[in-house]
């Protein structure tokens, strides 16, 4: 029976020793067309040096070895990878990859590959990780809702030639951001509760380190404080369905004490709603429930969530846009602040 050894293969029967097929070389076109691998390499290139007749053999030998260029010796060659990546907090939560759906259609017709690096909501594999597109060699980095503090992002990103921030902002001319104001989002919809007699106000936070989560936080504060209000339950927990679980476990025993949540996302409010539910208390009679993200099941649950949107993929679209003309030299745009809408639908009162 034939064996695989160290990449050759072996037949014991009578020790015949093939060797496992390899990729052509610039030098193997060379000597199929019968000219130098300098030729070779300017009529790949498309540059000027060479006749017709000579061109069009080189491109044949080229074709019938099936050679494909060295892309990593051509980018140590031109300073150029052509690749960029994109860093986000979790990809399973739907609000990420929309943002990497836009940033891709922005990516690939200009030339660059796009690299989706996932850091599960931990601050040191996100360190890891733009270290190690920095060895990739990548063009530009965009990272969503960076985890790190202050201090520690900005070492890991003073390295790379490019960066655009997206929900975060740092102190640096040198880095592009993109931020979203939740804040002001959040304040049109509290005040809208407030409004409608809502006065008991819970705090279903998000992760402690999100830049985010601070700025729903002020708005929030901002206006109960504005109305003689103060936060009646803050609760830190995990940006996902799980954290509206754990979250409900703290509010059912409350829901006399409560009558609005705000949720730092969706994945919150859901799992959230599911459970009070659960436990008999009315969805928006006795508590009231927004999120933030208008992700796709927002509308598709009962009731329908009330939520702020952020159109996700012409985020990525623009993070991406600013990132290429950063990589090009052209920092013309420093910062772009993006308002989100209030998407009102069942999980609060509506007007009478």
């Amino acid at each position: 029976m034939p064996l695989e050894r160290d990449n050759v293969i072996v037949n014991d029967a009578d020790m015949i020793i093939k060797p496992t097929p390899r990729s052509a070389t610039i030098t193997d076109v060379a000597a199929a067309a019968g000219v130098s691998p300098m030729t070779v390499s300017r009529v790949l290139n498309g540059r000027d040096g060479a006749g017709e007749e000579t061109r069009q053999r080189v491109i044949e030998a080229a074709h019938a070895l099936s050679y494909r260029p060295n892309a990593f010796a051509k980018s140590l060659k031109n300073d150029r990878s052509n690749t960029v990546g994109i860093v986000v907090p979790d990809i399973v939560n739907p609000f990420f990859p929309e943002i990497i759906r836009g940033a891709e259609l922005a990516a690939r017709p200009a030339g660059y590959t796009l690299l989706s690096c996932n850091v599960v909501e931990d601050p040191e594999r996100e360190a890891e990780v733009l270290d190690t597109l920095l060895d990739k060699r990548v063009d530009g980095v965009i990272i969503c809702s960076a985890r790190l503090d202050d201090e520690r992002l900005m070492r890991a990103i003073e390295p790379h030639r490019a960066v655009v921030l997206i929900n975060r902002s740092l102190p640096k001319r040198a880095v592009g951001t993109i931020e979203v104001d939740y804040r002001i989002g959040v304040e049109a919809i509290v005040t809208r509760l407030i409004g409608q007699g809502r006065r008991r106000f819970a705090f279903a936070a998000g992760p402690a380190s999100s830049h985010g989560g601070r700025r729903r936080r002020d708005g929030l504060e901002a206006v109960l404080s504005r109305h003689g209000l103060s936060l009646a339950l803050d609760m830190p927990c995990t940006p996902d369905l799980q954290g509206g679980i754990d979250v409900a476990a703290r509010v059912v025993p409350l829901a006399a004490e409560i009558d609005a949540v705000l949720c730092y996302n969706d994945l919150i409010a859901l799992g959230l709603m599911k459970q009070l539910e659960a436990a008999g208390v009315a969805v928006p009679h006795q508590v009231a429930i927004v999120g933030c993200d208008d992700i796709p099941a927002a509308s598709l649950v009962s009731p329908p969530l009330t939520t702020l949107r952020i159109a996700k993929q012409d985020l990525g679209e623009m993070a991406m846009r600013m990132l290429l003309d950063r990589i090009a030299g052209r920092n013309a745009q420093q910062r772009i602040i993006i308002e989100p809408d209030v998407i009102l639908r069942a999980t609060t009162p509506s007007d009478r």
